[in-house]
């Protein structure tokens, strides 16, 4: 290669590199003169509240409602609280010796006179467990042809407490209210009770009367297993 071929060489690659260099300054001049394209809300970059997927939706729903719930159940727990005091204090003083009550029943009402003077216990715990809804919703469980029998929690004459016998001479006649035992005469259940629909004279003297019917024999005797105590009301103590 001659001295002629090497001047040739370095004059191509000299236009070359100027030409390259050229380019690029006028690409990044065009570049800086295009504005970049901006958000919706460039200018105030306000946060977008993102949307709640359905599923953490329905969840934060079910928490507010579960919340609701418990709410609803201690203020329940509240009330029945505050019933059971009340009525603990009203039942402090000295008992009537007779107490106008009303059972009402799926089939209708039984009114009764419970007998404070002879079974002051039994009537007290009786007003008691009425005052605090503790009936409310059982069932009779027991129907034969000459009582029926109800108030045990368990729905199946096997539930309910202990509680002192208080028989009594009051004979066991149509409409008598008395208190289910076992085997021990002097232990009674505390919250099972029997309305007799016929002279019951065996019971006299073995089993507690606390009560009787004095209007509503009908609704008695129309009762079936698994008929509901919708709630027993004191009218008087």
């Amino acid at each position: 290669m001659n001295k002629f071929h090497i001047a040739i060489f370095a004059i191509i690659l000299i236009v070359f590199f100027a030409i390259v260099v050229t380019t690029e300054e006028g690409s990044l001049n065009n570049k800086s003169d295009v504005a970049p394209t901006l958000p919706p809300d460039a200018s105030t970059f306000e946060l977008i509240t993102p949307t709640i997927a359905p599923n953490m939706q329905k969840l934060a729903e079910q928490q507010n409602q579960g919340q609701q719930v418990q709410g609803a159940q201690t203020q329940q727990q509240q009330q029945n609280q505050a019933a059971i005091q009340q009525a603990e204090s009203t039942l402090q003083g000295p008992i009537n010796a007779s107490v106008s009550a009303t059972i009402k029943t799926s089939k209708g009402d039984i009114d009764v006179i419970l007998f404070g003077d002879v079974a002051p216990n039994t009537v007290r715990n009786f007003i008691l467990k009425a005052d605090t809804n503790f009936y409310n919703g059982l069932i009779f469980h027991r129907v034969e042809d000459w009582v029926i029998q109800g108030g045990d929690p368990n729905g199946n004459g096997t539930g309910g407490g202990q509680m002192a016998a208080e028989t009594n001479s009051k004979p066991f006649v149509v409409g008598s209210l008395g208190m289910a035992r076992g085997s021990n005469p002097q232990i009674n259940n505390d919250s099972q009770f029997f309305i007799t629909k016929e002279e019951a004279d065996w019971l006299n003297g073995q089993y507690t009367n606390f009560g009787i019917v004095t209007s509503g024999m009908d609704v008695v005797d129309s009762i079936q297993i698994g008929d509901k105590i919708e709630g027993i009301t004191i009218n008087n103590q």
